[in-house]
């Protein structure tokens, strides 16, 4: 009878809770495989989420364990395994290769009567461009960590970056299984680092290679994973050895929530046990208030944990008309205008993501207000071009699924559109703007020269990777003439430059990389400049006086320009060819050729004259007014700095901390785990090439880092003459040709 019971339940998809207390604590749960709804679902059932960590902490294998667990894969196939498939959502070949991720890959299942919308998003640094666009259209978060090396340099970089989108989150630390693992520490290192309101929501039975389970501190009970792949649930009474420890993880769990919810509160200080239904509503209520993380836990690879934190995700995090989402008003001085997840609404939607298929570009698009069907006429806000829409398709990976309509909170996919990443689509009745996400500046460049025979693909290359990527940048160096790709990172640029050969089948020529510094001033320099030029009929005229000052640090501002003129000596039509020559002055500094940041120009006074002043007199003027002062002001070279972090096993320590000194990296933190040394250190960009393979030789290739953009800061004097004194070389030569 149970048995037949628990099939039927299997069938009709209800979520492990219900099960367990309609069959008691001794029931098992067994995986099945389902056919996902396509169509429309209640939106109070939708799940938007990212799945993001730092690299090499078990993203895209918990995904794997989502999609086989909910039926939407059939077999789990692991990233970089042996069988020379790879995970499913690492569907380029290139992931597949070097084992990581390297694009966003979007997929959607289901879980009881949930739809889960999901985004598996890179991490490594070089890519965190792909993580901010997920997180600015998706409504919540996984972040998983490692549970042996707990919070690392791009953990920061994803805490930041789920802050900035206000997203609620469920954390998950990963790999129990692993030799070292301890959760407790992830735990400290979370609230410590992250400074998260985070509890657990389980603690594990046995850890390392004893790991068998889970205790459920919510429900009361411990939880196994059994069967070949940990399909196989079984709920019992928690180990007599856990329960204490159980107790005090639940009455801290409690604790924890009664600082921010006030039915838990009221309960805790009337010493009053919550059911299960009202801690779950108060987890809940903090969650997606911002005001709590809940902590799952497990092993994706080894498949246990996986199912618990499906629950959490329906149960915990929110729906898409619980997060609050802002358009702007074209028609109304851009006046912010929040949107309604309301099917009746007028149409507005984002395209957040874009790819090159076989079909076309492909445009991802999240629906912020309204619903769209098939055939429907989509207006583009940015440009103003209205097309009809031939076909919707869901995607699993890189495969796609046709649909018929699209629903306010869902996420589609259209073809054959031409729009650029960011631009707000509508149905043409409002002209509504979307914010924009934030795009972080490159940090390092490469000269490229394409072969003469495939300077047209080349070109195709170029265009469509800077559609698809906001950080990946192209101009031509003015001087050298030189193609001059930028991006985030080496691992970034080697990536697009491998893509042009397969993709594309151009091979291009790489030079030597190049740090992306920057220039600025140290103190107050005050100006008096005259520009005149009479060459016969009428001439050139125009001062300009006033001061160059450095910005405060903490200013977000990189360039600041004040009009504080008295008087008519300027007349006020020539202040913006004023500002313009200013701005075009510290675009390229006179020290290296590097833009120039920190500046504040302050115009005080100038002249003109009745028939000689005109626009560009006064913008040359500004120009080189700035360039003259420039030096009086102090200036600096600035080089990006980068914040490494190095496992390395115990006996290379020292090595490895004397390489980084000889790159003029600062160490800034060493710490012990099980036998290996972490090693943070803030090193310069420019000292930087070539590490990967320093390191793998003299570890005898044990060691791992990665690292990420911290800041810029000034390079030394011996240094700043070396490179200032090359600039002038090659310029001086560039003249001379």
């Amino acid at each position: 009878m149970a048995s037949s019971f628990l099939t039927r339940l299997a069938r009709s998809k209800i979520g492990f809770n219900s099960l367990s207390r309609s069959v008691g604590i001794q029931a098992s749960f067994k995986r099945h495989f389902a056919a996902v709804p396509e169509g429309p679902v209640a939106v109070e059932r939708v799940r938007n989420i990212g799945i993001s960590a730092h690299i090499d902490s078990g993203k895209t294998t918990l995904t794997e364990r989502i999609l086989y667990y909910t039926g939407r894969i059939r077999e789990i196939h692991e990233v970089k395994g042996k069988d020379g498939i790879g995970a499913k959502m690492d569907s380029m070949d290139l992931e597949r290769e070097k084992g990581i991720t390297i694009q966003s890959a979007a997929t959607y299942c289901s879980w009881g009567d949930n739809r889960i919308n999901i985004i598996d998003t890179p991490g490594h640094v070089d890519f965190t461009i792909e993580v901010e666009r997920a997180l600015r259209v998706l409504d919540s978060a996984i972040m998983v960590t490692c549970g042996v090396a707990g919070v690392q340099s791009q953990t920061l970089t994803v805490d930041r970056q789920m802050k900035r989108y206000n997203i609620p989150r469920l954390v998950f630390v990963n790999k129990l299984d692993r030799t070292g693992a301890n959760p407790w520490k992830a735990l400290e290192g979370i609230r410590e680092r992250l400074h998260l309101n985070v509890a657990p929501l389980q603690i594990p039975i046995g850890l390392e290679s004893d790991l068998e389970g889970l205790v459920d501190l919510v429900a009361n009970r411990a939880v196994y994973f059994q069967g070949d792949n940990g399909e196989v649930l079984k709920f019992a009474e928690i180990p007599k050895e856990l329960q204490a420890q159980a107790q005090e993880r639940r009455r801290q769990l409690i604790e924890t929530l009664a600082d921010v919810d006030s039915e838990m509160e009221e309960l805790f200080l009337h010493e009053q046990e919550p059911t299960t239904e009202q801690l779950k509503a108060a987890i809940r209520r903090a969650t997606v208030g911002l005001k709590f993380t809940p902590m799952f836990m497990g092993s994706a690879y080894k498949n246990k944990g996986v199912q618990l934190l499906l629950d959490g995700v329906c149960d915990y995090l929110p729906n898409p008309t619980q997060k609050k989402n802002v358009a702007l008003d074209r028609n109304q001085n851009e006046a912010p205008v929040e949107l309604v997840v309301d099917d009746a609404k007028p149409f507005v939607g984002l395209a957040f993501k874009l790819e090159d298929g076989k079909f076309g570009q492909l445009t991802y698009v999240r629906v912020y207000q309204g619903k769209f069907r098939k055939g429907d006429y989509l207006t583009n806000t940015s440009t103003g071009r209205k097309l009809k829409i031939a076909r919707l398709v869901r995607m699993h990976s890189n495969e796609m699924v046709e649909i018929q309509e699209a629903n306010a909170g869902d996420i589609f996919a259209i073809f054959g559109v031409d729009c650029s990443s960011g631009d707000t689509f509508t149905d043409g009745s409002v002209n509504l703007s979307m914010t924009s996400m934030f795009v972080p500046e490159p940090v390092m460049s490469l000269a490229v020269t394409p072969p003469k025979e495939g300077e047209t693909n080349f070109s195709k290359a170029l265009s469509r990777f800077q559609k698809e990527d906001p950080t990946f940048r192209v101009h031509v160096d003015k001087e050298s003439n030189e193609i001059i790709m930028s991006g985030m990172g080496e691992l970034h640029l080697q990536i697009y430059t491998e893509r042009m050969r397969r993709e594309y089948n151009v091979d291009v020529k790489v030079g030597a990389p190049r740090v992306n510094y920057r220039e600025t001033i140290s103190q107050r320099a005050d100006f008096n400049y005259l520009h005149k030029k009479q060459s016969g009929g009428s001439g050139q005229f125009g001062r300009v006086i006033g001061f160059i000052e450095p910005l405060p640090e903490d200013s977000k501002e990189t360039f600041v320009f004040e009009n504080k003129l008295i008087g008519q000596e300027v007349p006020p039509e020539f202040v913006p060819a004023i500002e313009k020559g200013f701005r075009e002055a510290v675009a390229k500094g006179n020290l290296a050729g590097h833009p120039v940041i920190g500046v504040r120009v302050v115009l005080q006074d100038g002249q003109a004259h009745s028939v000689d002043s005109n626009e560009m007199a006064f913008r040359l003027a500004a120009l080189n007014a700035f360039r003259q002062v420039y030096k009086d002001a102090g200036a600096v070279l600035l080089e990006p700095i980068m914040s490494a972090e190095i496992e390395v096993p115990l006996e290379f320590q020292g090595v490895v901390v004397a390489n980084l000194t000889r790159r003029r990296g600062l160490i800034q933190d060493t710490e012990t785990r099980e036998g290996y040394c972490i090693i943070k250190a803030d090193v310069p960009l420019n000292s930087m090439f070539g590490y990967s393979t320093d390191l793998r030789s003299s570890t005898a290739g044990q060691a791992e880092f990665s690292m990420e953009y911290k800041t810029h800061q000034p390079v030394p004097p011996s240094e700043q003459n070396m490179i200032s004194d090359r600039y002038h070389k090659e310029r001086l030569a560039s003249y001379k040709k």
